[in-house]
């Protein structure tokens, strides 16, 4: 990239989804301001407009394309001639590929999550471009074929608070859930070297961090020579000048004793686990591929509470999965009252290209959806309001 190209070229990044994609939001402002660009929140300032997005419900999808419209009329009102660039990466970038253009024509670039090291340069190419050629010639570039990120690009030292940060021990999934698209865009799981998250960790101490959150699709999975999660918690526990850390999410396949006693035990671990349930129903969990049983669920509930003095659970919930039946969702409701969550996220189904419960029919009418989610909300709200008081 010129100098000319990227000087005082101003960055909008709009961030959609989970924790994953708020620091891979961090670590791409971290190489562009690298590269000279400065950080805005106006998007009709901005040269540059990025939409880090997210897959995992319509909703998300929907709104990332009413806004890319909406941005460059802002940008362009009163100044004719000055469009921005504007481009879509995460999750949405490598579900849709290249049909995003025609999906949306004011897109110049799409990047998937494991692309997102190129995009530096893709922005250069593309400001070279308009520099040189005006709007004479379109250039449109996506880049979602990667299958691995470079481990530098962790190491920018750039957090949006400058008290907490997240860090990521693991890229991918490969758990495939049938209702999910994480494993379809984000790969299969893929571990960071030890050695390297806990560099990670203490830079970001040395720079005045003082808690962090581990993050992964599934943390509790991570694996690494003889390193396990629990043996990676306990290296992160160990870590000097750091306070507090925590750590999401964890999958009940892959929960232990082992893991409940590292929390109960090590003094800089907060002592809350978020334990996604997902569905109470026997039934639905099999279809939903989650491969435990409601009575392996409950056990770890039990374990964790009695090792855990005091422990916060919370979990996720969907409503609506193709096929529940009220019956399925009274089990769902009951087990959310036996178990007592400290809070829960719930979410109305929504069906996702690429997974297996695509296949299935959406039998379930969004009214419906909306009804269960309401009654499971309020019903939620009741459990945490009563432990509150």
């Amino acid at each position: 990239m010129t100098d000319r190209a990227k000087k005082n070229q101003r960055l909008f990044l709009r961030t959609f989804g989970c924790q994953m994609n708020v620091r891979d939001s961090e670590v791409l402002s971290g190489l562009l301001q690298r590269e000279g660009f400065v950080l805005t929140d106006l998007p009709e300032k901005a040269e540059v407009i990025i939409f880090n997005t997210c897959s995992v419900r319509e909703h998300a999808e929907n709104r990332v394309f009413s806004l890319i419209g909406e941005y460059k009329k802002r940008r362009l009102k009163g100044r004719i001639g000055k469009a921005p660039i504007i481009g879509l990466i995460g999750c949405m970038a490598k579900n849709y590929q290249d049909k995003i253009f025609n999906l949306s024509p004011d897109v110049d670039f799409v990047v998937g999550p494991s692309d997102i090291a190129k995009i530096p340069e893709i922005i250069g190419r593309l400001l070279v471009s308009k520099e040189i050629n005006g709007s004479l010639f379109e250039l449109k570039i996506w880049e979602t074929d990667g299958e691995a990120r470079p481990e530098e690009i962790y190491h920018t030292g750039f957090y949006e608070d400058k008290n907490h940060a997240h860090v990521v021990i693991s890229e991918g999934c490969s758990n495939f859930c049938s209702y999910c698209v994480v494993p379809y865009v984000r790969g299969p799981l893929r571990h960071r070297h030890y050695k390297d998250i806990l560099m990670e960790i203490e830079k970001a101490v040395d720079g005045g961090i003082s808690e962090i959150t581990l993050l992964g699709q599934n943390v509790n999975a991570y694996k690494y020579e003889t390193i396990d999660f629990t043996g990676l918690i306990e290296l992160v526990n160990s870590v000097r000048g750091l306070k507090r850390f925590g750590f999401m999410t964890s999958h009940p396949k892959d929960a232990s004793l082992k893991l409940f006693k590292a929390i109960a035990g090590l003094g800089k671990l907060r002592k809350s686990l978020h334990l996604p349930l997902q569905s109470g129903s026997e039934r639905i969990l099999k279809l939903m591929n989650r491969g435990y049983s409601k009575k392996f669920y409950l056990d770890l509930v039990d374990n964790y509470r009695r090792i855990v003095s005091n422990g916060i659970l919370t979990t996720d919930i969907i409503v609506g999965f193709p096929t529940e039946s009220e019956a399925d969702f009274k089990e769902s409701c009951d087990l959310i009252k036996s178990v007592g969550f400290d809070s829960a996220y719930i979410f109305k189904y929504s069906p996702r290209p690429h997974t297996e419960a695509f296949k299935i029919k959406d039998d379930i009418s969004k009214a419906e959806k909306e009804r269960r989610h309401k009654l499971m909300l309020e019903l939620q709200r009741g459990i945490s309001g009563g432990k509150r008081c």
